[in-house]
């Protein structure tokens, strides 16, 4: 059995063959955002498939490529595709990238998604800066042997999400003159929509929005000591007493509608870090 810490060392070995330069900020572009990926003046790209221990995306509206470029002055590497729980990976390895990007030089790690609104004042089409999470998912990155040179045994997570770039998205969100909301996102695995019964659960756990990624991660993150910035679009309306049916093709219309905004906002806060 190949450690992490070997297959993390493998995967950078073969990006370094390719650059030497470091990466501060990491991108992880959700559902329908991938938008984003056209702001970056792109140096190279590299398909999923050809990093040794990379995991492959499955869903169709997530690309597969780690792309190196610049934005808004600073250079980055971003993820044109996540992985989910529900394409059958296990937590270590949707959080493996993370681990990647720590050793090309990322410092603060940027993650978008798509997500439903629980709460009532929110609108298809909201941008909710993510201030905390829940998680539902059954599971966890760090569940295992822990590594200490990866980080602790029992990480903090009084506040994994940046309050110091949360309060500067949100001033540059005014300064844009952009609405965004700011809250509590819940991941659940999927890959079904949840029921009425199940979105008035998770209103009264306290989540604002839900949606399955993100959390592990975040977690990786956090372990490792990456400072994690995060948005959601919200892309579709979860009232249980007003629920009616969406397709995913409905969620990425919205999702590509918002990702403007979203994007305005995300370079704006990566262009002040």
């Amino acid at each position: 059995m190949i450690s992490q810490k070997v297959k993390i060392e493998e995967a950078v070995a073969f990006i370094r063959k390719k650059t030497q330069d470091n990466y501060p900020v990491g991108i992880v572009l959700g559902t329908g955002l991938g938008a984003l990926a056209k702001e970056i003046k792109v140096e190279f790209s590299l398909d999923y498939g050809t990093i040794p221990n990379f995991p492959i995306s499955t869903v169709e509206t997530h690309h597969g490529k780690l792309i190196f470029g610049t934005l808004a002055g600073k250079k980055v590497v971003a993820m044109q595709g996540r992985f989910h729980f529900y394409e059958g990976y296990t937590m270590q390895q949707i959080a493996f990238p993370i681990r990647v990007m720590k050793h090309l030089g990322v410092k603060t790690l940027g993650i978008t998604n798509a997500c439903g609104g629980l709460n009532p004042s929110y609108k298809k089409g909201d941008i909710m800066l993510i201030d905390d999470h829940i998680n539902l998912l059954g599971g966890n990155p760090l569940i295992g042997p822990n590594d200490p040179e990866l980080g602790s045994r029992f990480p903090d997570m009084c506040a994994p999400y940046s309050m110091r770039l949360l309060d500067l998205a949100e001033k540059v969100a005014l300064d844009l003159k952009l609405k965004v909301q700011r809250g509590v996102y819940i991941a659940l695995s999927g890959p079904c929509l949840e029921t009425r019964a199940e979105y008035r659960m998770l209103r009264n756990l306290g989540a604002d929005v839900v949606g399955m990624s993100t959390v592990p991660e975040v977690i990786a993150a956090v372990h490792q000591g990456t400072e994690v910035f995060g948005m959601s679009i919200i892309t579709d309306e979860c009232f249980p007493d007003n629920l009616k049916s969406v397709s995913i093709e409905e969620i990425i219309e919205v999702s590509n509608q918002a990702e403007p905004k979203m994007t305005a906002i995300f370079k704006s806060v990566v262009e002040n870090l």
